[in-house]
């Protein structure tokens, strides 16, 4: 028998190195905090997952999961998962617990249950396929069209066949021009996204969309905010290319059903950074229902997003893993991290659990105090 005897953090200060301009320069260079998650069972088994992302410090989550989710866990069994997702409306509304705080305590009970088995955890999933095409994912933001011409192209490579522009700051008469560069560039056989991270209006959106739809992008990403219904669905009408939503929102999985329901798009995003593996597994198995793909975003730290690749390999209907480029923005605590091969392609490892192994001297060396 398993049980939770005690839930610990271990808070982590590290220095992102600095980048070239980036869509979020504020934390380039600078220290972040973040955190390493300890659930102990009686067992001895422990599972973990790191907490924050180089875009977000945790800070904000460690009281959240200290104070809110640590007593839901106590004496309880790790593979009580389906009950403590039932319990987040109640903890969300009442006790005003963040989802982002739940998805790393999410993740690291399904560490446990895949130590416990000696299974790696897409194989508890159920194994859908052995790897998944990855796309080079860039948050560099550039003046010229020829910049970004020049990254789609060291992506290409490096053996990604697909990539996603961030358009930054560029105005939508130069991003226009951009895509059209970047497609000529590249060539027909490169799949290409765009995604300006809910920063247009409708008519900025619809004359962007009108020119991705001329260059045969995959998808248009989260191009107006996240609540604005009626824009999404009058963009998924009027385009070719199809709308992807929605990073940004705060209840991933029902927003993502309220816009299946109203036929707004054809593609739901969702992420282990919002979702933990239960919610993200729940939010594919949804969208496959209605013929939909669920495309998952990056998680913003490498344990996260090894639990984005082992649900992508438990399910046929994402086309990508996003790999954030360059790692050093992300990758921190790990022997190993989730990296594509030279052909562009993720592979789970078959170790027990997430499968990657913490660097405890890491850990060690950036640690400056363990909460409780």
């Amino acid at each position: 028998m398993h049980k939770i005897t005690d839930v610990r953090i271990e808070v982590i200060k590290r220095v992102v190195p600095v980048l070239q301009s980036t869509l979020i320069p504020q934390n380039h260079g600078h220290e972040v905090v973040q955190g390493l998650l300890r659930v102990f069972t009686d067992s001895g088994i422990e599972g973990n997952c790191f907490i924050g992302s180089f875009w977000f410090g945790a800070e904000p989550h460690f009281s959240p999961i200290l104070k809110v989710v640590k007593p839901e866990l106590i004496g309880r069994e790790p593979f009580d998962r389906e009950w403590l997702w039932d319990r987040l409306q109640f903890l969300t509304t009442r006790l005003s617990l963040f989802e982002t705080s739940w998805a790393p305590v999410d993740i690291a009970l399904w560490d446990i249950a895949g130590k416990a088995a000696g299974l790696p955890i897409y194989k508890l999933l159920g194994s859908g396929r052995r790897q998944v095409p990855a796309y080079a994912s860039y948050y560099f933001t550039h003046n010229s069209a020829q910049a970004y011409a020049d990254e789609g192209a060291e992506a290409v490579g490096q053996g990604f066949s697909a990539y996603k522009i961030h358009p930054g700051k560029l105005n939508v008469e130069k991003a226009v021009k951009m895509v059209g560069v970047v497609r000529q560039s590249l060539g027909e056989n490169i799949s290409l996204m765009y995604d300006p991270n809910c920063g247009y209006d409708f008519r900025q959106a619809l004359f962007v969309g009108a020119a991705l739809d001329d260059y045969n992008f995959r998808w248009f990403e989260d191009p107006v905010r996240h609540n604005d219904l009626g824009a999404i669905m009058e963009l998924s009408r009027r385009l070719k290319t199809p709308i992807s939503m929605a990073d940004q929102s705060t209840a991933q999985f029902f927003d993502s059903a309220d816009y299946i329901r109203q036929q707004a798009l054809r593609i739901v995003r969702g992420s282990a950074f919002r979702l933990g593996i239960t919610g993200l597994k729940k939010l594919c198995s949804l969208a496959e229902g209605f013929g939909l793909n669920c495309e998952v975003g990056t998680a913003g730290n490498g344990l996260m997003n090894a639990a984005n690749l082992h649900v992508l390999q438990s399910v046929r209907n994402c086309d990508y893993y996003e790999h954030l480029m360059p790692g050093e923005q992300h990758d921190f605590g790990l022997a190993a991290y989730p990296s594509p091969d030279s052909d562009g392609m993720m592979c789970a490892p078959d170790a027990p659990g997430l499968g990657f192994d913490i660097d405890r001297d890491w850990v060690d060396h950036h640690k400056v105090e363990t909460l409780d």
